[in-house]
């Protein structure tokens, strides 16, 4: 049986974006790949009209439907598998993969999860923070003499591979996984915790929280694994506070 991305499970979310002929564009590059959600955070104040010259008619609509965000953590809470996009690479940023790997891995995950596609600013892209809140991380190759990519236009090659991929036989299922605000809810317990019993530097607790997250991140949670974690952390906490 031939599998394909569930298109309708994906969704663009532009974190603030400068300038409104970009979302779009965007739109319009989304919408030839069968993408029709985008949210954008911090992007209120962008004027409509200026969106819809360079979505054209075409994607119209896809601009009406834009969801607003003030929050990236709340624009995320919904989705149970988020993938970040970045230019720069680095030991703290973790593990990358390209488009076409990331693609093929959405096939089967698509189908049962819902998906963020995550870009930043044009100017800076995504901070680490904005990442942390990631599961996957993508970067798109481009020659040494000009690695910086246009956001329509990196927004179109990643929907692009997402469109054309395709397999033969389906040999996985992947049902329901825990939702963003599941995951932060459990890094934050684990925060709570770890700070209680003096593991974590006060000064910088964030530094090793990154590498728990990340080791998180290698794996996929399903919500009763997080009820799980959550729960020995609760004993855990109870346990001390009666020791």
């Amino acid at each position: 049986m031939e599998a394909k991305a569930t298109m309708e499970h994906i969704t663009i979310v532009l974190k603030g974006p400068k300038y409104a002929g970009n979302i779009g564009s965007v739109a319009r590059c989304a919408k030839n790949m069968g993408i029709e959600k985008i949210l954008v955070v911090n992007g209120r104040e962008l004027p409509q009209a200026e969106m819809k010259q360079t979505s054209t008619h075409f994607a119209a609509e896809v601009i009406d439907q834009i969801l607003y965000f003030d929050d990236l953590q709340k624009a995320l809470d919904g989705f149970e598998f988020i993938v970040g996009t970045t230019a720069r690479l680095g030991s703290i940023r973790g593990p990358v993969v390209s488009p076409r790997e990331m693609a093929k891995s959405l096939i089967d995950l698509s189908r049962n999860n819902r998906v963020a596609l995550l870009f930043g600013p044009e100017d800076t892209g995504l901070s680490n923070d904005d990442l942390r809140l990631c599961h996957g991380l993508v970067t798109i190759p481009a020659s040494e003499r000009l690695k910086s990519i246009n956001l329509s236009h990196a927004v179109m090659i990643l929907c692009y591979e997402i469109f054309t991929a395709q397999r033969g036989d389906l040999e996985t299922f992947t049902p329901r996984l825990a939702t963003a605000a599941e995951i932060e809810g459990m890094h934050e317990q684990i925060k709570a915790l770890l700070q209680k019993i003096g593991f974590l530097n006060p000064q910088n607790p964030e530094y090793w929280m990154m590498h728990i997250r990340r080791f998180f991140s290698r794996t996929r949670l399903f919500p009763r694994e997080i009820k799980i974690i959550r729960g020995i952390c609760r004993q855990l906490d109870w346990y001390l506070g009666n020791k």
